[in-house]
Parts: structure tokens; C-alpha cells; sequence
């Protein structure tokens, strides 16, 4: 084999993916068809995306979380603004806006040390998981697209930019019309749009003579002007209207001119805007599909390339993001020839249910935003049921995150989540020693491996040095944690060496 594994797809989802291979000794190449490498942040980039919390914690157990929080426009804090300080913006549900006085900063879920990152351009967290990768040891190959590729019992032959690479496993990341996906045969179900939204930083003329800043709706869509980079020029403005008002163009690549953007204006707000020049431009719908499984033999799909739907409530890059951290363990077991059987099989069967969680919460704050009688009726409800502390802690928690929990075997309420932030006497946390190639188990010396106190706590687990850590602690009870930071096994009591090695077995 040239490599372990190739990686079609150099998005947030690839690398995270490369470089989480690549901690784990796995031999990665990423190729990408775009033409060059992430370059410096530049004023007023365009493409913001949300940080929940998930991946805050897994940005966090990899040590980038402070460098991901330095490169946001704002992250969620609980606590109040001051004076004369503009309150966070907290999330939204089909463009209803939670209030931060409303939520509840005792809320059990809310504890931890990452609620959320915050709003970044895609350039800049692509610069950083770029970095990431390549100090694991993957390699990073741009100008180079996946045109095809065979597959056998032992491997796969990847063609890309005229070269034949040989590899044991081949995984798509690569967008919504992922070429990896169409190729290898997977199955695409799902939704047609019903929105089309075009997001542009552009020159005008005065626009805020004419257009309030903010979220505003309308009889026939909704815009935003401004927003997270209000404080930057160019004017950031996002439309959204339905597929029918919206008439795109036949080819859904050709550019956004300001003709096109002029008139979108004047169909949702009614009034005439000058656009002189257009600066960066991306237009998006809620296409709502999922592929029925996320592998196929020796070939696997992540992120936007498995699962595709309206950005509404900025769920779609974090799924990606999730299905990175999966998978990027259980394949580089797999390669390592440790995986337990059919430890591989469970990317599908974890991630996919949160996949269609996502599809379903998205196309109802589509639904939500109809404009026919019925929908609008619904809408005023919702917001009442929104304006209450109940009603925010809801969707706060569901488009955070926070309450994530991978279905896994057992009663214990920490399994299924992410590692809790336990202290320890060095000043880190749990969360810091979490790592892409090994299990974590934590606990009391006595509490670890049926009450066996040795001087090396790793001792009764010495033969599992490749794959599983020891971290004694003194809070009480013991956690087995996945490389992924999520609890895999959990009691207060205490974990018998038994159990511990049946689960890696």
C-alpha cells in the first residue's frame, strides 16, 4: 500500500479526520481538488460557522480550542452582559432569536469548560485543522481531485490528478455532490428544496438608508444585513426565499452577479439597493438527504458527502465534525489491528440516527418558515413557546449540543457523553488526556482493575499499552473513555479489570 488511508475532501471534516488518523499512526493522505493552501485570515471572509459543543470538547481535547475561540467572532458565555454591552447572540430556531436572559446558567448540562466556540470563517478553521494534520504526519496534497476509483478485498486504487494511489481504505469527504459517494454506489434518499438563500459581502449604496440591520422577515422570505461581521466592510447580506420567487440560475455553479442580487432584494424587501461590486458570494438551499449507510466495504463517506440539509440552527459542519471524531478511531483500530469485531460497523449505526435527528430538526424550521396562514399561525405560537425559560433551555440544548448522547450499552448517566471535566492535581483536566489512538480509563488506583493498588497503576493493563491509558485520580468512581472523549464505560463503585477488558476485546 502507498498509504493506510486516502481522504478525498480537504474541508473541516477531512482534516479533522487526517489529522485524527494520523495521531494514531495511521499512514493519511488527503487530496483535494482546490488549488491552493489555506492562506491568512483577511477582514471581512466570508463563511461563518457555528462551534457547539461537541466540537468545542473535541477542539478542546486536542488542544486547538483556544486558538479556534481566538479566531471567532463571539463565543456563548452565561454570564449577563454589562452595561451598555450588546447581549451575545444565542442561537435561533427557524429565525426566532433565543433571549440570553432567559437562559438558566445552573442548568447540570451547561457545566463543563466548552458550551460552544463560537462563529468562525471556514477559511480560518480550516488553517488550523490544516495545521493539525500535517503536524500528525498526514499529508496534505491540494490541486489533486479524486476522479476514480476500484475497490478489492484488500484495498482500493484511488485515482486522482492523473495518479494511481494504493490504499487500504478510501474515505469521502467531500461535499454534498461528493464525487466518493456517486462513484461507490451509495444510496441518497431525502427532500427536495423548498428555500434558496444567497449569502454575499458586497458594496451598496447606502443600504442602511433603506434596510434595517438584523434579521427581518417578510411576506416573501427573510434577509439578515449585517450580522456576526457587522463590525467589517464589506456589507455582509444574507436572502432566503422560496425555490419558486428565487429563480436560480440553470447552472447552479455560474457566479452571483449583483443583477442577481438586486433583484432578490426587491422581491423580499421591496425596495431598489445599488450593488456596485460583490466580493465573495455562495449560494445554498435546504436539499435535505442522507445516505442509508455510511460505508460500503473498504469505502466510507462523512460529513456533507454522507448527510446534506438546510444550515438552519448551524448544525451541519458539527455533525461533520462528530462523524470525524467516530470514525476516525474505529478505522485507525481497525488498521491497527486492535478493533474489537465489528467495531467499524458502529460509525453507521451511532452517527447515522444523529444524521436524521439533524435532517428532521432542520426541515421543521423550514416548515416553520412557510408563508401560507397555517405556518405563520404555527410560528407565532412557537415564538410565544420560546419567550420562556423552558422553551430557550429547549433549543439551546439541542442546537449546543450539550445534551448529546451516543446510544451505548448501560445504565451509568455518564455514559454516552463526552468525559466531564475532572480535575486533576496537575492543573489539567480529563478532557486533556484524551488522545485519537487510545482508550482512557480513570478512576482511584484501588478503584482500577479489581481493587488492585500496584506502584505503576497501569500495571494489571500493562499488556494493553497500545490501546489503553491509566489516569488515577481522587474523585471517586471510575471511566473507561473511547479516543473520541465520550464515556464508554462508567460506575461509581469502581471497574473490574474483567469488564474493562472485555470491552476492548
Amino acid at each position: 500500500m502507498d498509504v493506510d488511508v486516502v481522504v478525498a475532501g480537504a474541508g473541516p471534516v477531512g482534516l479533522l479526520l487526517a489529522g485524527e488518523l494520523a495521531g494514531a499512526g495511521v499512514r493519511v493522505l488527503v487530496v483535494e481538488r482546490g488549488s491552493a493552501e489555506p492562506q491568512p485570515l483577511k477582514e471581512g471572509e466570508m463563511g461563518g460557522r457555528s462551534i457547539n459543543a461537541p466540537s468545542a470538547s473535541a477542539m478542546f481535547q486536542r488542544g486547538l480550542l483556544e486558538e479556534v475561540r481566538a479566531a471567532a467572532f463571539w463565543w456563548y458565555t452565561p454570564e449577563p452582559p454589562k452595561e451598555g454591552e450588546e447581549p451575545p447572540f444565542t442561537g435561533h430556531f427557524a429565525g426566532i432569536p433565543l433571549r440570553p436572559e432567559l437562559i438558566d446558567p445552573a442548568d447540570p448540562d451547561l457545566a463543563g469548560s466548552a458550551h460552544g466556540a463560537g462563529v468562525l470563517p471556514i477559511g480560518a478553521f480550516e488553517r488550523i485543522l490544516a495545521t493539525y494534520a500535517s503536524s500528525k504526519g498526514a499529508e496534505l496534497r491540494y490541486d489533486s481531485p479524486l476522479t476514480g476509483f476500484t475497490q478489492d478485498a484488500e484495498g482500493v486504487t484511488v485515482e486522482a490528478a492523473g495518479r494511481s494511489i494504493r490504499a487500504g481504505w478510501l474515505v469521502g469527504c467531500d461535499g454534498g455532490r461528493s464525487t466518493v459517494r456517486k462513484l461507490a454506489g451509495f444510496e441518497f434518499p431525502g427532500a427536495d428544496p423548498v428555500w434558496l438563500s444567497r449569502q454575499v459581502l458586497v458594496d451598496m449604496d447606502n443600504p442602511e438608508l433603506l434596510l434595517p440591520g438584523g434579521l427581518h422577515e417578510t411576506e416573501t422570505g427573510s434577509y439578515i444585513l449585517g450580522g456576526w461581521e457587522r463590525r467589517l466592510r464589506p456589507t455582509r447580506l444574507m436572502l432566503m426565499e422560496s425555490i419558486e420567487l428565487a429563480q436560480p440560475p440553470a447552472d447552479r455553479d455560474a457566479p452571483v452577479t449583483p443583477e442577481e442580487i438586486q433583484a432578490a432584494v426587491k422581491r423580499i424587501t421591496g425596495f431598489d439597493v445599488t450593488v456596485t461590486a460583490i466580493h465573495a458570494a455562495s449560494r445554498f438551499g435546504d436539499n435535505t438527504r442522507q445516505a442509508s449507510t455510511y460505508r460500503m466495504d473498504r469505502v466510507l463517506i462523512a460529513g456533507d458527502a454522507a448527510h446534506v440539509h438546510s444550515p438552519a440552527g448551524g448544525q451541519g459542519m458539527n455533525t461533520g465534525i462528530g462523524d470525524a471524531m467516530n470514525l476516525g478511531w474505529k478505522l485507525a483500530a481497525t488498521i491497527n489491528g486492535w478493533a474489537p469485531e465489528g467495531l467499524l460497523d458502529t460509525y453507521t449505526s451511532e452517527r447515522h440516527p444523529l444524521g436524521a435527528w439533524v435532517q428532521n430538526w432542520t426541515m421543521a424550521q423550514t416548515a416553520l418558515n412557510r408563508k401560507d396562514p397555517h405556518s405563520l399561525a404555527l410560528h407565532g405560537i412557537v415564538g410565544d413557546l420560546l419567550n420562556s425559560t423552558p422553551g430557550t433551555m429547549y433549543v439551546l440544548k439541542k442546537i449546543s449540543g450539550v445534551a448529546n448522547r451516543i446510544d451505548l450499552p448501560g445504565d451509568h448517566p455518564r455514559i454516552g457523553r463526552v468525559v466531564p471535566d475532572l480535575p486533576l492535581p496537575d492543573g489539567t483536566v480529563a478532557g486533556q488526556h484524551v488522545d485519537s489512538g487510545h482508550y482512557l480509563l480513570i478512576g482511584q488506583s484501588r478503584l482500577i482493575g479489581q481493587g488492585r493498588l500496584t506502584g505503576e497503576p497501569a500495571g494489571p493493563y500493562a499488556d494493553l499499552a497500545d490501546r489503553l491509558r491509566v489516569l488515577p485520580i481522587e474523585a471517586p468512581g471510575a471511566l473507561l473513555v473511547r479516543p473520541d472523549g465520550h464515556v464508554a464505560l462508567a460506575s461509581d463503585e469502581g471497574l473490574a479489570e474483567a469488564e474493562v477488558r472485555a470491552h476492548l476485546s
